[in-house]
């Protein structure tokens, strides 16, 4: 990245202040109340500023003016995240943890592949109506494995929330197309959402120095439903159907050649990924409301294929079956709040490698767990609420685990926030880490542990002028012990992973500045600072350094605006397999500074049209060591509403 870029933009990101100081008295207020359901176990929502965590809403509108495609991106937008986007799996690391760190859930869903543990962000491509919540730090109090650092929920809103039809279609560089079909609405005691969505594109080299355009197709299903056949009574249910299918490069693995360990054009390499995703869930209120109870089940069931010029390569399939009841009672009065939840979560996970080789096992295995969660919460008129979760988890395979959470949150003035939280995270092998077998490549270890995490956060929000600016910091630290990383043991030197003796430590600062004043500007930032070391080394693809910026003008009466959005990545190091001895090499991979514009201006009521420069700068850049990124890129198309 060019000096005078990076100076520039980091000279942005730290004088927020001294522009909006300069804003009306007649600002509208930034968000601060925002209800969400990712933040407690409770079937009622809570609201952000009642959190002593820390958490980021990003709604509907902001997804629309940044012209999000693919969520991966927007997520750049979030303090703590770290994206790494290759062919095939995109990585989101939240404050220094590792991607299958994160749990991810849509619509209520875990998402991860069961087989795999991990999800793929290059997946999930956003619907027209739509939000994400991001919950940092441990919250395997709540939800069990897999959350070490933090939680990012998809939601796609109902259609009470967002009735109507939307059909969206756009086309550009590198032959890429974008659509997307939503049809919602709300009749009696009943509303739905139907939507679509699709991404194809011809790509871009996916090598450095390569000449080979890897083309990739993405697409969703889904519909939600809701019914509330009378006032305490609810019944939800979603069905989601998701595709991908994409081309991909292999590294050179010839000892002689001078690209030995990078990536290579290699034709016929391609993948085949589908996934459907159910749930169910009834809830019922009594005593008033006071009393409240959930009962869901879910299912993911998730199947991958990979192929090379000779046919297939690789394949697995994965299963996860999951019921959950929570209950909550609420009592008190309006000064003094109470609410105690229990939950019980019930889970089976089933997985299977296809591997057509004839060397590896294809049986299949299956991992049964149960959790019992205890929650408390207590809000003190409108200045305080502090929470505590208690959790235990008995699994088939692993020890069983306990782990905690507590945090609070005070405001000091109606301006003012103070919050603080601490807990402690674990996250099981997954199946590929324990059985997986690549002839030759890859062999599972069979004794890994689970990984353990322990850490607190302390933060502060104030707003100043009435509120038209909100500014925000948070200090946190993190400890990760047992964590699985892979090994090249002698004579053969084939990969396996083994859990480290070492501990893994992550601190650092996250800051925000949300900015609104009159109608027409809207102005998001923030910085993350992270310090992650293994054993006193640098951690692999975790930036010290990232930034956003995002600057929105909205013209009156809706008729259309400009966003623009900043997005830095700091130097960070890789590992590359280029000595012939298999011994790892640490690389660097160099900052960046990615810069979209974003345009829209609507020709009527119903109809708008749109374009967008991505990469505006024509960076060339590597979240992966030797992966090639595309270039500039851009985009026009039209949306209609009815």
């Amino acid at each position: 990245m060019k000096p005078v870029y990076r100076s520039i933009f980091l000279a942005a990101i730290c004088l927020p202040s001294a522009a909006f100081a300069q804003s009306a008295t007649e600002a509208d207020d930034p968000p601060r109340d925002v209800l969400i359901v990712t933040g407690t176990r409770s079937p009622e929502p809570i609201a952000t500023d009642r959190i002593g965590g820390s958490v980021t809403v990003i709604g509907d509108e902001m997804l629309n003016h940044r012209q999000v495609r693919t969520i991966s991106d927007v997520l750049r937008d979030v303090p703590g995240i770290a994206v790494s986007r290759v062919p095939g799996q995109t990585q989101v690391r939240i404050r220094g943890a590792e991607g299958n760190h994160t749990l991810v859930l849509v619509d209520g869903i875990e998402v991860s592949d069961p087989f795999a543990g991990e999800f793929d962000f290059g997946t999930l491509i956003a619907d027209e109506a739509a939000r994400v919540e991001v919950l940092r730090g441990q919250q395997s109090a709540l939800y069990g494995s897999d959350a070490i650092g933090g939680v990012i929920h998809y939601r796609t809103l109902s259609g009470r929330d967002a009735p109507g039809t939307t059909v969206r279609i756009e086309a550009g560089s590198f032959r890429t197309v974008n659509a997307a079909a939503r049809l919602a609405g709300a009749a009696g005691a009943l509303d739905y959402a139907l939507s679509a969505t699709l991404n194809s594109t011809d790509g871009t080299p996916g090598a450095r120095g390569g000449t080979r355009d890897l083309s990739s197709d993405t697409g969703s299903l889904s519909a939600k439903a809701n019914w509330l056949p009378s006032a305490n009574t609810r019944l939800t249910a979603v069905v989601r159907y998701a595709s991908a299918e994409g081309e991909f490069n292999d590294s050179d693995n010839d000892p002689a050649s001078p690209t030995f360990g990078f990536q290579i054009d290699t034709p016929g390499n391609r993948f085949e990924n589908e996934a459907i995703y159910a749930l169910l869930r009834g809830e019922l209120g009594l005593l008033d409301g006071r009393w409240t109870h959930a009962l869901s089940g879910q299912i993911a069931d998730t199947r991958r294929d990979g192929f090379n010029a000779a046919g297939r390569s690789f394949g697995s399939e994965g299963q996860r079956l999951k019921t959950s009841y929570e209950s909550t009672l609420r009592f008190g009065d309006d000064r003094l709040q109470h609410r105690a939840t229990v939950a019980v979560d019930i889970e089976r996970e089933r997985f299977r490698n296809t591997d057509p080789s004839g060397f590896a096992f294809t049986g299949l295995r299956q991992i049964d767990s149960a959790g019992l969660v205890g929650q408390y919460e207590l809000f003190i008129a409108d200045a305080v609420s502090v929470g505590a979760s208690l959790r235990r988890d008995w699994n088939g395979r692993f020890a069983d685990t306990t782990t905690y959470r507590v945090q609070g949150s005070y405001r000091v003035t109606p301006a003012t926030r103070l919050r603080a939280a601490a807990g402690s995270g674990v996250k099981n092998p997954s199946f590929y880490e324990m059985f997986g077998f690549v002839d030759g490549r890859f062999i599972g270890n069979v004794d890994l542990e689970p990984e353990r995490s322990g850490g607190w956060e302390i933060g502060i929000e104030q707003g100043l002028f009435g509120d038209s600016l909100l500014l925000g910091a948070t200090y946190f630290e993190n400890e990760l012990t047992g964590e699985i990383f892979t090994t090249f043991p002698p004579p053969d030197f084939i990969a396996s992973p083994a859990n480290r003796d070492t501990i893994s430590t992550q601190r650092g600062v996250e800051v925000f500045a949300t900015a609104q004043f009159g109608e027409a500007w809207r102005v998001d930032g923030m910085y993350t600072y992270l310090h992650a070391r293994e054993n006193g080394v640098e951690e692999v693809r975790r930036p010290a350094h990232t930034a956003s910026l995002a600057v929105d003008w909205q013209a009156s009466g809706d008729r259309g605006g400009v966003t623009i959005v900043a997005r830095y990545n700091g130097d960070a190091v890789d590992v590359a397999f280029i000595d012939p001895s298999f011994v790892p090499v640490r690389v660097a991979l160099d900052d960046y500074l990615l810069l979209s514009v974003n345009m829209r201006y609507a020709l009527s009521e119903s109809v708008e049209l749109f374009g967008r420069i991505e990469n505006a700068l024509d960076e060339e850049y590597e979240d992966v060591f030797s992966f090639a990124t595309p270039g500039r890129s851009a985009v026009i198309g039209a949306r209609a509403r009815f």
